[in-house]
């Protein structure tokens, strides 16, 4: 009996290692695809002469973000997969700004510490035995002020406002990725972690990523 219950445990514990691995996985892709975009548009690509692109491209984003959420259960792996391809694609299209705002080694210095810092709390998140359900939920409405705070902001233009707003928003997303990695692995330990969650728990980091890199290059970047 017991010999039965270590060979379930290492059974669940494997399947927990091979859903964290497709999860890492395709968020680590995703942000190498959007890298490669990102700098090949810069390059080749003058985005200020394509306003109207450029737009286009952040509400397909948009849209394709709702539709891999809402939408991964109903769909075939393969589309959402597919979506999520896309997605990463047109990230790196519009992210392709920050090379002409900020200084090559201040992007790299910046993706450096975000890597680090994501792992760091992602680590956290898998191994503590603390509930961060009230940190995410505190997190979320962080976010919801961040958003509103911005938007006020792009009329006023303060600079100081804009640098609280970045401090705070690098809070928010260190906070989000603990909280996501562990509720990951908890959708995994219920049951529901299928190939198309996945690719949404993917898509969850890789925002978290994203948002923190961006976040940390605007709080501490060098512009040109």
């Amino acid at each position: 009996m017991q010999l039965s219950s270590i060979t379930v445990a290492r059974e669940q514990a494997a399947a927990e290692v091979s859903f964290l691995n497709q999860v890492y996985g395709w968020m680590t892709g995703a942000l190498m695809l959007t890298g490669l975009v990102a700098w090949l548009t810069f390059q080749n690509f003058d985005v200020r002469q394509a306003r109207g692109l450029f737009m286009g491209a952040m509400i397909a984003e948009v849209l394709l973000v709702l539709a891999i959420s809402f939408l991964a259960n109903r769909l075939p792996v393969i589309l959402t997969a597919l979506a999520f391809i896309v997605y990463s694609a047109l990230t790196g299209f519009t992210l392709s700004v920050v090379f002409l705002n900020y200084r090559l080694g201040s992007v790299a210095t910046t993706f450096y510490v975000t890597a680090g810092t994501f792992a760091a709390m992602s680590v956290y998140g898998l191994v503590t035995r603390r509930d961060l359900t009230g940190v995410g939920s505190l997190c979320f409405m962080g976010l919801i002020g961040l958003i509103l705070a911005s938007v006020v902001n792009l009329f006023l233009g303060n600079g100081l406002a804009d640098l609280i707003i970045s401090g705070i928003g690098i809070l928010v997303f260190v906070g989000l990725t603990a909280y996501d990695t562990q509720k990951l692995k908890m959708l995994h330990e219920s049951g529901a972690g299928t190939g198309g969650q996945a690719i949404v728990g993917a898509l969850t980091l890789y925002l978290d990523f994203i948002n923190l890199f961006l976040y940390l290059l605007r709080f501490v970047g060098k512009r040109r």
